[in-house]
């Protein structure tokens, strides 16, 4: 492999795998990690799940009450972000080690570009597998991984052979890869494109990459290019490190749909300040404040708007809200879900004077930051949001 070689890792049913590694007893059953499904009446949904219980139809986005319904005796566990987060540090601190330039995706997948560092492994194939088996050596944990010419290759032969899979795909090979793949592994292929593409006769990749770029063009717009261009393997975006958060949010599904004012005020508020918390930790500020809302006949509806200045703080970021839903004409509709989020960030921190009520009140803030990381999130709230915990606990 003399081009670029580029890999995709993936870990294999992350968050489930964690709690199996942690928890034998649970190694070799049916594992979702999610919503409490309440026997069926659950109203969440599926953050991930073991293999196992993949075998009844269960995948990740699926509601909490279908995964049960789908297999009951299997052993749903609440998500531990803190712990996730902790191993996903280890792995992308293994990936690092091995090249400079590593671009993580999500908590549990990265790229790598390891073209000029495969030569101190021996081989590309040794590269990867020593990779894998590091991960594996310190967190106990399998990773499937693909390699490849360009990213968009590596993504779809690391999916091939979950799990534990290591898929690698020579420059000479590419047409060959591609070619009989279905069209759904197109990035951007979805629902309303597939059915189009069906219409054309197109069912695989070979068949886009066969078609005239003219033709694609026409009937599909700039996709047209992007696809034809993906299913002869040409993708030259490089490997970087990550792009920027773009906002960050917070959202609560009720267990039973909500009328209560008392309560919506109390779940917004707690949101608030968990969005602001979150703003602090990763060193973040916005000026737009967005509220969602979503009723129990599942529409779903955001109002948003935009202060003069970038903020981190809660008692900054709840006027705003509580104004949005006080705006809002939910004619009287039951709530299901509530969400709060913050974007148009800035990175730079706040310079604020010695004496203003706002270093006051970052100050506050920050003391209690420091309680909920030492004794957990629970520890320290306001005197509004007791009732909420309470009412949480029962």
């Amino acid at each position: 492999m003399t081009s670029r070689v580029i890999l995709h890792v993936d870990m294999d049913a992350f968050f489930a795998a964690i709690e199996q590694h942690d928890h034998p007893e649970l190694q070799g059953k049916p594992v979702v990690v999610g919503a409490d499904p309440r026997k069926g009446q659950g109203r969440g949904v599926v953050s991930t799940c073991s293999y196992q219980a993949r075998t009844y139809g269960i995948h990740s986005a699926m509601p909490i009450a279908q995964a049960y319904k789908r297999c009951p005796h299997a052993i749903f566990v609440p998500p531990r972000g803190r712990r996730y987060s902790e191993v996903s540090r280890q792995v992308m601190d293994i990936l690092y080690d091995f090249s400079p330039d590593v671009q993580p995706l999500s908590i549990d997948e990265a790229f790598m570009d390891i073209s000029s560092t495969w030569k101190f492994h021996g081989s590309v194939r040794s590269t990867a597998q020593d990779l894998k088996d590091r991960i594996f050596q310190e967190t106990g944990l399998t990773a499937s991984v693909g390699v490849a010419p360009n990213k968009f290759i590596a993504k779809i032969a690391s999916d091939l052979q979950k799990p534990d899979g290591l898929v690698i795909v020579e420059p000479e090979e590419v047409s060959s890869f591609l070619a009989p793949l279905d069209i759904k592994r197109m990035w951007g292929v979805g629902p309303k494109t597939l059915p189009r593409l069906h219409e054309m006769g197109i069912r695989t990749l070979g068949d886009l990459a066969a078609r005239p770029l003219e033709e694609l063009e026409r009937r599909l717009g700039k996709a047209g290019n992007h696809f034809w261009r993906l299913s002869r393997g040409q993708d030259e975006r490089p490997v970087h490190g990550g792009d920027p958060a773009k906002s960050t949010s917070k959202e609560t599904t009720f267990g039973t749909d909500c009328f209560d004012k008392e309560t919506i005020r109390c779940t917004l508020l707690f949101l608030c300040d968990e969005v602001a918390r979150e703003l602090r930790r990763h060193h973040y500020q916005g000026r737009t404040i967005t509220l969602k809302i979503r009723f129990a006949d599942f529409t779903t509806f955001t109002r948003s708007l935009t202060l003069s200045y970038f903020t981190q703080h809660s008692d900054d970021i709840w006027p705003c809200i509580w104004n949005l839903y006080k705006e809002f004409d939910r004619d009287e509709k039951a709530v299901r879900l509530l969400g709060v989020s913050v974007s148009n960030f800035s990175e730079s921190a706040l310079q604020l004077d010695l004496f203003s009520s706002g270093s006051q009140k970052k100050s506050v803030e920050s003391l209690m930051d420091n309680v909920r990381d030492k004794f957990g999130k629970d520890a320290i709230t306001r005197a509004s949001l007791i009732s909420r915990k309470k009412s949480r606990r029962e």
